[in-house]
C-alpha cells in the first residue's frame, strides 16, 4: 500500500488534491482512499488530508502516520505540523517552494517545486494542487500523469480544466526533466 500525507492551509485545495489523487488511482483500476482532517475550517488554517493506493482492498480508516509520501501545499505548515514527521525510508517529500528546503532525515527524497508560481502563470490563482498532483506523478511513478488529466476532468469543467491540466502537464515534465 502507498500512503501519502497532504498538508496546506484551508483554500489550497488539500482536500481536493487527495480526492484528486484516489480518482487518478482509481482511473487506473486501483483501490484508493481520499479523507481530510482539519479543525477550524477556515480559511487560511492548517489542513491535512490522506491518500492511500493499494492494489488490494483498503480496510485502514485511520490518520497515515508513515506516509509513502508527503506533498506540503504551503512550506509555512512544515514545522508547525511536523509535516515531515513518520515518511519511511526513500519515501518522497513534494514541497512547493521556489527554494531547496533541507531536512536531516536519511534517505528521503526530497523534491521542491514552484506550484504556485507554476499555478498563477497558468490558472490565474494561487491553487497548486493540480500542479503538485502532476508532479507527483513524475516524482513517484505511482500513478500516471493521464490519471491524473483525468481525474482534473472529473473535478472541473471547462477553461478551469484545461488550465489546471495544463499546469499540471508543465510541472510533471519539470520534475522528470529535474530528477534525472
Amino acid at each position: 500500500m502507498f500512503q501519502v500525507r497532504i498538508h496546506g492551509r484551508g483554500g489550497q485545495g488539500v482536500v481536493t488534491a487527495a480526492e484528486m489523487l484516489s480518482v487518478a488511482a482509481f482511473l487506473e483500476k486501483k483501490y484508493s482512499q481520499a479523507f481530510p482532517s482539519f479543525g477550524s475550517e477556515r480559511m487560511g488554517a492548517p489542513v491535512t488530508a490522506f491518500c492511500r493506493i493499494s492494489d488490494k482492498e483498503i480496510r485502514l480508516r485511520e490518520p497515515v502516520l508513515e506516509p509513502n509520501a508527503v506533498i506540503i501545499q504551503d512550506r509555512t505548515v512544515i514545522e508547525p505540523s511536523n509535516a515531515l514527521r513518520g515518511v519511511v525510508e526513500n519515501g518522497f517529500v513534494l514541497v512547493n517552494s521556489s527554494s531547496m528546503i533541507h531536512d536531516d532525515s536519511p534517505n528521503i527524497n526530497i523534491k521542491c517545486i514552484d506550484a504556485t508560481g507554476i499555478a498563477m502563470e497558468h490558472i490565474g490563482r494561487p491553487i497548486p494542487n493540480a500542479v503538485l498532483l502532476g508532479s507527483f506523478a513524475a516524482l513517484t511513478g505511482v500513478i500516471k500523469i493521464d490519471s491524473v488529466i483525468e481525474a482534473i476532468k472529473t473535478k472541473f469543467s471547462g477553461s478551469i480544466a484545461e488550465k489546471n491540466i495544463n499546469a499540471a502537464r508543465i510541472a510533471y515534465e519539470k520534475t522528470l526533466e529535474t530528477s534525472s
